[in-house]
C-alpha cells in the first residue's frame, strides 16, 4: 500500500529539480501525477513515466489554470492533491531590479500559486477533502534576501494561511513548505562559486546544502492523510539555518 493510494496530483514545476522529485515520489506512493511545466521537453521526459501525465502549464496564466484543472477534473474525475511548486529565482542586487522584474517575478511565484489555489480549490471543495501545498522559502521567514524574489514567496506564506481558513472549512487543507538553498538546476549558478557555497554550507547548522528529495518526502507528508489535520501550517526545511 502507497501512502498516497488512488490519489489524483498535480505538481507545478513537475518536469525538473524539486518538483520532479515529488513527481516520481508521489508517483511511487500510489499517486496519478500531473507533471505540470512550461518545458516541453522537459514534458516529453514526465511523460515516459509510469502513472505521470506531463501537461503544459504557464502557471502565470489565469486561462491555462482554468483549463488544466477543468481538463484534469474531467479526465481523472477528481483532484486530491496539488502542490504549488514552480517558480523562478534570481541573483539581481535590489538596486538594479526595476518594474518589469518585479512584475514577472511575483506573477509567476505569487500569482501562478494563487489561480492554482483559485482554480483547484473549489473542485476540492466540491469533493469535500483535498491537500494544497505551497512551495514558499526560507527567505519569507528571516530577513534575508531585499528583492523580489523574498516578495513573492513572503506573498505565498501570506495567501497560504488566509487560503487555509477560506477552504478548510470545506474540507480542503492548505499548507506551506519553507525550503533552504536546494541544490537543483535553479540554484546551479551557486556551483560557479565556491567560496558563496562554503559560506552557505558553514553558515548551516547541519553542513550541507539541500536535497530536492529533503522537500519531497516533507510535501509527501502534507499531501498524505497523515496530516489530516493540519492547515495553516508551516514546515521550515533549511538544514537549522533560520534556527539561529
Amino acid at each position: 500500500m502507497g501512502r498516497l493510494d488512488n490519489k489524483i496530483a498535480i505538481i507545478t514545476g513537475g518536469a525538473s529539480g524539486i518538483g520532479e522529485s515529488m513527481v516520481d515520489m508521489f508517483s511511487r506512493e500510489g499517486a496519478t501525477v500531473i507533471a505540470a511545466d512550461i518545458n516541453e521537453e522537459a514534458l516529453d521526459k514526465a511523460n515516459r513515466k509510469q502513472g505521470v501525465h506531463g501537461m503544459k502549464l504557464n502557471v502565470a496564466s489565469d486561462e491555462e489554470w482554468a483549463r488544466l484543472a477543468k481538463e484534469v477534473r474531467e479526465r481523472f474525475g477528481r483532484i486530491d492533491i496539488l502542490v504549488n511548486n514552480a517558480g523562478i529565482s534570481s541573483e539581481k542586487p535590489f538596486a538594479d531590479i526595476d518594474y518589469e522584474d518585479w512584475q514577472k517575478m511575483l506573477a509567476i511565484n505569487g500569482f501562478g500559486a494563487f489561480a492554482g489555489i483559485k482554480h483547484v480549490a473549489p473542485y476540492m471543495a466540491e469533493q469535500g477533502k483535498g491537500s494544497i501545498v505551497n512551495i514558499s522559502s526560507y527567505t519569507a521567514q528571516i530577513g534575508q534576501g531585499f528583492n523580489h524574489y523574498t516578495a513573492s514567496k513572503g506573498a505565498v506564506r501570506a495567501f497560504s494561511k488566509a487560503a487555509a481558513t477560506e477552504f478548510g472549512r470545506k474540507g480542503v487543507r492548505v499548507n506551506a513548505l519553507f525550503p533552504g538553498v536546494i541544490e537543483t538546476p535553479m540554484t546551479q549558478a551557486l556551483s560557479t562559486s565556491r567560496g558563496l557555497l562554503d559560506q552557505l554550507i558553514q553558515a548551516t547548522p547541519l553542513r550541507r546544502l539541500g536535497q530536492p528529495d529533503d522537500i519531497a518526502y516533507a510535501a509527501l507528508f502534507l499531501a498524505s492523510d497523515e496530516s489530516s489535520y493540519m492547515a495553516g501550517a508551516e514546515l521550515v526545511i533549511d538544514g537549522g539555518f533560520s534556527a539561529q
